[in-house]
């Protein structure tokens, strides 16, 4: 458990340190007189209610394969990296509160479902940009779809190669069932992902219209 505490404690370091709350200020009106609340709260409320039971599956339901879900790159897409980290922790408290899981079951789930595929979406995401710019196909394909496989099956290996192994599954075969559920959560991130950018852009902190979309009159994120 040392290593899920160590990984906690520096990315949610890492993340404060930046003043994630600052994108949850409230911004000015159409006409700026009145202060409109941010559009992320509506992401990051969803997140905390549908994501924790997501987490839970795998103690909700008895199958000799344990089915397992991140979202952690949709939320980091949705609420950029600094925001997800807390986000993501307080889901997996709340995980803990809606699960027969034990606490140690919650952290472990919270960590590599969690904040380590969300942090190999920030250095995929980072990566994409300074090879490609900004190109809204790359966006969606490469960091919504292909690397949301990527990096969720990424995560699954490393918790594997650190004690965490997939129940009922065992050997190489269980490296089969990361890499198809990985590709699970990459197709309902990238329709998700999408279906964002072409009717509420404003729900992802890491797209702009500006840089996307070439439209220099746009507000971005």
């Amino acid at each position: 458990m040392l290593l899920e505490w160590l990984i906690v404690a520096l990315a949610l370091a890492a993340a404060l340190a930046t003043r994630p709350w600052r994108l949850l200020a409230s911004r000015p009106g159409a006409t700026g007189a009145a202060a409109t609340a941010s559009p992320l709260l509506t992401p990051l409320l969803a997140t905390l209610v549908l994501l924790p039971w997501l987490w839970a599956l795998p103690a909700l339901h008895a199958m000799p394969l344990q089915l397992q879900w991140s979202g952690a790159c949709l939320v980091v897409l949705m609420l950029g990296w600094p925001l997800a980290i807390p986000v993501l922790l307080a889901v997996g408290g709340a995980t803990g509160l809606v699960s027969p899981m034990e606490w140690s079951q919650s952290l472990v789930a919270t960590v590599w479902q969690g904040l380590v595929p969300a942090t190999l979406a920030l250095l995929l995401g980072t990566a994409l940009r300074r090879l490609t710019g900004e190109n809204m196909f790359v966006y969606i394909l490469g960091r919504g779809f292909l690397g949301t496989a990527l990096c969720v099956f990424a995560a699954s290996v490393l918790a594997q190669w650190a004690s965490s192994p997939l129940p009922g599954v065992g050997g190489p075969l269980s490296l089969v069932a990361h890499w198809l559920m990985a590709w699970g959560d990459a197709s309902v991130t990238g329709m998700l992902c999408a279906v964002f950018v072409a009717f509420k852009p404003e729900w992802l902190a890491t797209w702009s219209d500006r840089l996307y979309l070439r439209q220099p009159g746009a507000p971005g994120q």
